[in-house]
């Protein structure tokens, strides 16, 4: 079986259908372990520590509901060590040293001990030195679980004697696969169309996937998921969503083209579709910023900032109370004023350099960093704007093959028609006739 083989484990024992879904369902073979193929597929870094039993202390770092805690444990099962689970909530100096005692005797009888750290980055920096001399003497594999970067989190000797793996948040795919496997557990049936909804909605985390599963399966008539079911369990009305992926992309299309056409109304109705069928925030934000840039641009600079801090506002305050932020950006980015002028101005500037020689740098704008290149006339005719009235100096920029070629032509519109203006007197003063700006967008 490969590592990625969809078939489904064997049943947990029914005696524990208390437990909670995620719990039932942790895979008991590496064989079952669905995502991060990038290090645990064939030949892959962490894939081959295992299967050569070369294991030294790592660190697992992803969001939640990746698989973190799985895959310590079954990582323990391969490799035939003994796995003791470790909170750094629950836990401090005392239970560090009495943990530690255990697997010093343990190594002293010929057993490894993996010592597995949920959320290491709530320890302090002394309760994580504590653990060093017990990594350096080999006593424990420490595998420490993380939803923060180590390299600001965890402490520097620690993270040099430990591997630090990424883990990514799991795919659609991943995550329906995960629940079809649950389904014979839970004696229910469902449609691929609701749980691909399920695994939308969970964003990426397997766990929240499960408990919405567990959540909508209580409310099951006759052992059938139905769409009322998942829509209690979510909270919220399911919508069609990224079938194919078509619908991701129309929907975006939509939104960047209200923002385009000025129109707030649309531009949040579109918005919140995209945030009620559960899209990625950040992926929101990063298209808001496109839009400032490729749409806006100069015409209202204060456009790239707003998509800026909502993206931050978005990773610092999570969801619901992100949303807002996107909202408050799309309306903003709606009514700025429009200009593209920067975006067809890189354009021509492209054509040109695929087009043309790569002429070298003009003399007069080089650098004579030795006294050889000053005699090779490295920097002669250099005109330093500072030494000129209003900063203005006649000397050409581009190299000679394009001398006098203009690629931005501001719009008339926002802070664009002052730049406009600006550069109008630039090029008269240079003795350059400026072409007329377009308004077109």
């Amino acid at each position: 079986m490969s590592l990625f083989d969809t078939s489904p484990p064997e049943l947990p024992n029914l005696k524990d259908a208390r437990r909670p879904l995620a719990e039932r369902m942790r895979p008991e073979r590496l064989e079952d372990y669905i995502g991060q193929d990038h290090i645990l597929g064939p030949g892959k870094p962490l894939r081959r520590q295992i299967e050569r039993d070369e294991l030294s202390s790592i660190i697992l770092w992803g969001p939640p509901g990746t698989g973190k805690t799985t895959l310590a444990r079954l990582i323990a099962r391969v490799t035939r060590c003994e796995f003791i689970p470790f909170s750094a909530v629950l836990s401090g100096i005392k239970e560090i040293k009495a943990v530690m005692a255990d697997a010093e005797r343990l190594r002293n009888l010929g057993r490894r001990t993996i010592l597995f750290i949920d959320e290491i980055h709530r320890f302090n920096k002394a309760q994580q030195d504590a653990f060093l001399p017990y990594v350096e003497r080999g006593d424990i594999i420490l595998i420490g679980a993380t939803t923060e970067n180590p390299s600001f989190e965890v402490i520097s000797a620690l993270l040099s004697r430990s591997r630090v793996y990424a883990l990514r948040g799991l795919t659609v795919p991943e995550i329906v696969t995960l629940l079809k496997r649950a389904l014979p557990v839970i004696h229910l049936q469902a449609s691929d169309d609701l749980l691909e909804q399920i695994a939308i909605y969970s964003n990426g985390d397997g766990r929240q996937a499960y408990n919405t599963l567990e959540a909508a399966a209580a409310a099951a008539a006759a052992g059938e998921l139905t769409e009322q079911a998942v829509q209690d369990a979510m909270q919220r009305k399911v919508l069609l969503y990224d079938k194919g992926g078509e619908e991701h992309y129309n929907l975006i299309s939509a939104l960047h083209k209200s923002v385009r056409s000025s129109d707030p109304d649309a531009a949040l109705y579109w918005l919140t579709r995209m945030l009620e069928a559960g899209e990625d925030r950040l992926y929101i934000a990063r298209r808001l910023i496109r839009m400032a840039i490729e749409d806006i641009s100069l015409a209202d600079p204060r456009a790239l900032e707003q998509a800026i801090a909502a993206m931050q506002a978005v990773h610092f305050l999570g969801i619901p109370e992100g949303d807002l932020a996107l909202a408050q950006a799309a309306i903003y980015l709606c009514m700025a004023p429009k200009s593209d002028a920067a975006y067809r101005a890189m354009g021509t500037v492209l054509e040109d350099v695929q087009k043309t020689i790569a002429e070298p740098v003009p003399m007069q704008l080089r650098n004579a960093v030795t006294r050889s290149m000053k005699e090779w006339g490295y920097g002669e005719g250099y005109q330093h704007a500072h030494q000129f009235a209003d900063a203005i100096v006649d000397m050409e920029c581009l190299p000679p093959s394009l001398a006098g070629r203009q690629y931005y032509f501001p719009s008339h519109r926002g802070v664009e028609k002052r730049i406009q203006e600006r550069l109008e007197e630039l090029r008269r003063r240079r003795g350059k006739a400026s072409a007329p700006a377009s308004d077109t967008t």
